[in-house]
Formats: structure tokens, C-alpha cells, sequence
């Protein structure tokens, strides 16, 4: 909805990871330096890991984006807590390997017999792995098992492991030993610094023919950083809301005071779900109320604010369509 009314040619921040939108900060183009370095060499295991949100998905995107999917095949699976056995059936169902009724030893052949016959074909194949901490070390030893398919003194298969900081704890464990001798490359991808914020907020529009409308004002963006602490996920979250919500108050210009209001929201509505006060309590209220009787009244009030920006949002979506149509017609 926002996205006609100011002109743009997509929304520029969604949450879906879309290679189109890749940012290339600091850390970004260290961590895709890491890549490239694990790709070129063609064996091994290549890590990388970052909190929730800070682009690990988008960064192997990106890379995936830069090579000739001709030579490769490539298969992505998200994981929660699997047995090794369910591994298995898992990587053979992305590369779509028949699994039904074969017992372990016989999936494991026939994920070999796979890997050679790409081999013979010419294509590298590629394994990425998301939310690798849900990994079982028993998961985690069948994937090492699977690095050794070698053909002609290399790895016939590689894998990409991307997982939150609690992954690399979970790697040191001595029970990895011989997995982690084979990590060729490892990043740990941190959040973008308060510039590098601006840049990416910026970078998005652009990606989205932004022509300058809506103009942010230069004190956005300090408070964008402080309400976000640079993950790009949070940024994506609140930018979006906050075109929204210029797009609700039909503004073209926005200013700090629009980033609060819309954080606060975000706040109010994140402790409606979660049950939480989003600001410390007292131990009575000056009316004489007790905390819960005023933290359920305050949630109620956020649910009927959140409940009448809907509205409005419906009502100029109706509004958008109704006049779309009378253009459209002859």
C-alpha cells in the first residue's frame, strides 16, 4: 500500500530475504570474502554465524546470485532438532534423491552414487544448512561423514552451516574435533555501526526507485540505529512501519518524532503479544489501581489503537483500489 503512494517499485523492507536488496557493509564484505575463499577452494565446511536477523540467509543469497548455477546444484534445508537418520532424509529429499523404505547404509550410497554423477556432469554440489545450532551432534557427525565423498582429492560435496552465536559453542565442543578440522572458513556476521545503518536504510529505497519522497529527515536515522542496535532484521521491522505510517498520515516528509511513535507502537504491541509491560511498573498507581489492573488497562488501550490503525489501513487500501479501478475504466 505504501509503496504506490510514494512511488516505489516494491517494498523496500521486507522481511523475506531477497538477494536484489543485499547491503554490502563492513561485515558483510568480510563475511562474503569468507565465502567466496570456501567456495574457490572446494572442500570443507564454511560457517558463518550471527544473531537472529543480521542477513546470514541474504549473504549466501547473494553469493548463490554471483555464480553459474550451471556448474553447481544446490540444495538449502532448515533444521530443528533432527536424529542423524533424519538428516540424512532430509539432504536426499532436497537434492531429490528417492529415500523411501532404504535403510541408512543405503541412503548413504545412494547420496554417493548422486554426488559422482554430478561430478561426471561437471557441477560442484552445494549443501546449505539454516538454523545449524538445532543440529544434534549426531546430525552434525553425519554431515562430516558426508564431506567424505572425495573425488579426485576433493570434497565431492560442501556444505554451508548458518546458525546463531550459541552455534560456535556448540562447535567447540570435543566432540566436533573432527568436524571442526574441517571448517575452512568461519564469520561471525556482528551488526551494522550507526553509518552503516543510514547507508543500508538508504540503499533499500534506492534498490526500490526511491526519488527522494518520503524525505527522511537526518535525525531518523541516530534513533532508526538506537532502536534497532543495527540488526538488519529490526531495521527492515521499523522502516517499514514507519513508511506505514506516513503512508496512514499521508506525509511526505518524516522526522524523528514519526521513528518514536512508531517504535513505541512496536514496543506496546510487541507486550500485548508477549504478555509483558513494556516499561517497568510501580507498585500502585496514583489512582489507587494496582499494577496488573494497570497493565492489563494499558494493553487494552494498545489493542484498541492497534485495532483502529487497521482500520485505517483497510480504508485507504479501499480507498487506493477504488480509484485504481475508476482510472482503469474506459
Amino acid at each position: 500500500m505504501y509503496a504506490e503512494f510514494y512511488g516505489l517499485a516494491a517494498p523496500p523492507f521486507q522481511l523475506t530475504p531477497d538477494a536484489r536488496f543485499f547491503f554490502e557493509s563492513t561485515v558483510h564484505r568480510q563475511a562474503m570474502a569468507y565465502l567466496v575463499y570456501g567456495l574457490h577452494h572446494a572442500e570443507g565446511f564454511i560457517v558463518i554465524t550471527g544473531e537472529v536477523g543480521a542477513g546470514k540467509t541474504i549473504l549466501v543469497d547473494n553469493l548463490l546470485s554471483t555464480i553459474d548455477q550451471t556448474n553447481f546444484v544446490t540444495t538449502r534445508i532448515v533444521t530443528t532438532q533432527l536424529a542423524g537418520d533424519d538428516l540424512l532424509h532430509l539432504v536426499a529429499g532436497g537434492f531429490g534423491i528417492a529415500k523411501e523404505g532404504l535403510t541408512k547404509g543405503a541412503l548413504l550410497q545412494r547420496i554417493t552414487d548422486f554426488v559422482l554423477a554430478q561430478h561426471r556432469n561437471r557441477r560442484r554440489v552445494l549443501l546449505i544448512v539454516d538454523e545449524a545450532q538445532n543440529l544434534s551432534f549426531e546430525a552434525l557427525e553425519e554431515l562430516r561423514m558426508l564431506s567424505n565423498i572425495v573425488i579426485d582429492k576433493t570434497m565431492g560435496l560442501q556444505s554451508f552451516l548458518l546458525g546463531q552465536p550459541q552455534f560456535r559453542t556448540i562447535l567447540g565442543s570435543p566432540r566436533l574435533e573432527q568436524l571442526r578440522q574441517r571448517v575452512t572458513a568461519a564469520y561471525h556476521l556482528g551488526p551494522l555501526n550507526e553509518a552503516e545503518t543510514r547507508d543500508y536504510v538508504e540503499h533499500r529505497l534506492r534498490r526500490a526507485k526511491w526519488k527522494g519522497d518520503p524525505q527522511l529527515n537526518d535525525d531518523c536515522f541516530p534513533l532508526i540505529y538506537r532502536h534497532t542496535g543495527g540488526v538488519p532484521r529490526q531495521i527492515n521491522t521499523l522502516c517499514s512501519r514507519l513508511l506505514l505510517f506516513g503512508f496512514l498520515e499521508e506525509l511526505h516528509e518524516l522526522s524523528g518524532s514519526a521513528v518514536e511513535k512508531v517504535a513505541h507502537d512496536l514496543r506496546e504491541e510487541l507486550a500485548v503479544v508477549t504478555g509483558e509491560p513494556s516499561h517497568g511498573g510501580s507498585a500502585a498507581e496514583p489512582n489507587g489501581s494496582s499494577p496488573a489492573v494497570s497493565q492489563v488497562l494499558e494493553r487494552v488501550s494498545a489493542l484498541e489503537e492497534s485495532v483502529e490503525r487497521h482500520g485505517r489501513v483497510i480504508k485507504r487500501a479501499i480507498e487506493l483500489a477504488t480509484a485504481y479501478f475508476q482510472n482503469e475504466r474506459p
